[in-house]
C-alpha cells in the first residue's frame, strides 16, 4: 500500500496554521481487507501528532471509511447548470482580460489577499500557481486595474451533444469586491451566443440569490413544488489530532464573546491518546488557557463531530438536536452554540 503526505498551511478562523493532507490512498489488489489503509491512515496520524501539527483533511474515496477514522464532514460541494442570460449582467466589463504566464505574481498576491480574509482556503505553492497557466484548453479571465488583479475565474470549454454546443466550466472564482464579480460576471453573460450551460462548483450554500433563474433542470420537481436548482456532494473532511494543541493555536480567535468554563470530553477510539477532557476558560470570547477546577458545563462528543463543530461545518444547537453531542446543563446550550459558531463555513479550492 501507499499514500501521499502534504504538508498545507491554511487559514483556520483567520489564523495561518500548518495542517496535513492525505491523498492517494492505495492498496495492492492482492492485499485487500488486510487492514493495510488502516495502518497507512494510523502512520500517518501519529506521523503529524509528533510534528505538532493539529488538524488533518482529506478528500474521501468513501466518507464513511473515514468518519469511522474520526474525519468529520466538511462543507459541502454544490454544482449549479445555468444558462448564460440567468446571471446578473453588470454595466461594464471594460477591466476584464485573460491572462498569461507573465501574470502570475499578480495573481499569487490577489490569491493571498482572498486567503488571507477567507476561512478554509489553502497557500498556494508555486508548482500549483503554475499549472493554472500550463494546463490545456483552460484560461483565466481576470478584473485588473493598474496593473493589480482584483479578481480572476478559471475557466474551461466543454462540447455539449454535438460540437456546435459548448458549455464553459468554472474552476476556481475568486474576486474582492462587488463591483469585480459583478464585471466577471457581465463577461460570463456575454458568452450566451456560444454557450449552452455554465457549471459552476461552488460551496457558497446562497450562490442561487444572485441568480435571475437558478433552476438547473426546468420540470425536475421535489415534493410538493419545490424546483431542483443543484446538486450537493460530500468532499474534503477534517480531522484534529491534538486537541488542546489546535485550541493553543487558537489562542487569538474570538469565541462568540462569550464567557465561561467549560470542560470538552472527546473521544477517539482510533487514535486513543487523542482522547482527553480539556477544561477550557472562556471571558468575552478569549480562551483564557486551560486549567483545572470548577466549570459550568460539560460537552462530551467523538472526535469527528468535534472536529466538524470546531471547523464550523456544523453547529453546537444541531449536534445536540441529533443526539451526537451531550451537555450536563442545557442551559448552556446557546453559550456553547455562540463559542463555536462561525459567520462562514470553510471554504476549500485546492484538490491533492
Amino acid at each position: 500500500g501507499l499514500m501521499c503526505l502534504r504538508d498545507i498551511v491554511m487559514n483556520f478562523h483567520h489564523t495561518r496554521v500548518p495542517t496535513a493532507g492525505g491523498g492517494q490512498l492505495a492498496v495492492q489488489l492482492a492485499h485487500k481487507k488486510e487492514h493495510v489503509g488502516k495502518e497507512l491512515m494510523s502512520f500517518a496520524l501519529h506521523h503529524y501528532r509528533r510534528r505538532r501539527t493539529p488538524l488533518v483533511l482529506l478528500y474521501p474515496f468513501r466518507p464513511d471509511f473515514y468518519r469511522r477514522m474520526g474525519f468529520g464532514y466538511g462543507t459541502k460541494m454544490n454544482q449549479y447548470r445555468i444558462t448564460p442570460s440567468s446571471l446578473p449582467r453588470g454595466t461594464s466589463k471594460a477591466h476584464i482580460r485573460l491572462l498569461g504566464a507573465q501574470d502570475r505574481e499578480a495573481l499569487t498576491e490577489c490569491y493571498n489577499r482572498f486567503m488571507d480574509r477567507t476561512h478554509g482556503i489553502m497557500a498556494k505553492t508555486e508548482t500549483e500557481v503554475k499549472r493554472l497557466f500550463e494546463r490545456p484548453g483552460q484560461q483565466i479571465a481576470a478584473y485588473v486595474d493598474g496593473g493589480r488583479i482584483i479578481g480572476y475565474l478559471v475557466f474551461s470549454f466543454e462540447y455539449g451533444e454535438t460540437w456546435l454546443s459548448n458549455d464553459i466550466n468554472l474552476g476556481e472564482f475568486v474576486y474582492e469586491t462587488p463591483e469585480v464579480l459583478s464585471e466577471l460576471l457581465t463577461f460570463l453573460y456575454s458568452q450566451a451566443d456560444q454557450v449552452r450551460r455554465i457549471i459552476v462548483n461552488t460551496q457558497d450554500e446562497l450562490f442561487h440569490h444572485l441568480l435571475i433563474d437558478p433552476v438547473s433542470s426546468p420540470g425536475a420537481l421535489i415534493p410538493d413544488v419545490y424546483h431542483e436548482t443543484n446538486i450537493q456532494g460530500l468532499g474534503i473532511m477534517y480531522r484534529v489530532i491534538d486537541v488542546p494543541a489546535i485550541f493553543e493555536r487558537l489562542g487569538g480567535r474570538d469565541f462568540g464573546a462569550q464567557s465561561c468554563a467549560l470542560k470538552l470530553t472527546v473521544s477517539d477510539s482510533f487514535l486513543p491518546e487523542n482522547s482527553s477532557s480539556t477544561l477550557l476558560r472562556f471571558k468575552s470570547g478569549h480562551l483564557q488557557g486551560t486549567h483545572d477546577g470548577p466549570y459550568d458545563a460539560k460537552v462530551s462528543l467523538n472526535i469527528a463531530d468535534f472536529s466538524s463543530l470546531l471547523v464550523g461545518t456544523v453547529d453546537f444547537r444541531t449536534l445536540i438536536k441529533y443526539g451526537l453531542a451531550k451537555i450536563s446543563d442545557s442551559t448552556w446550550v446557546d453559550v456553547v452554540h455562540r463559542l463555536f459558531a462561525v459567520d462562514e463555513k470553510p471554504i476549500c479550492t485546492t484538490p491533492f
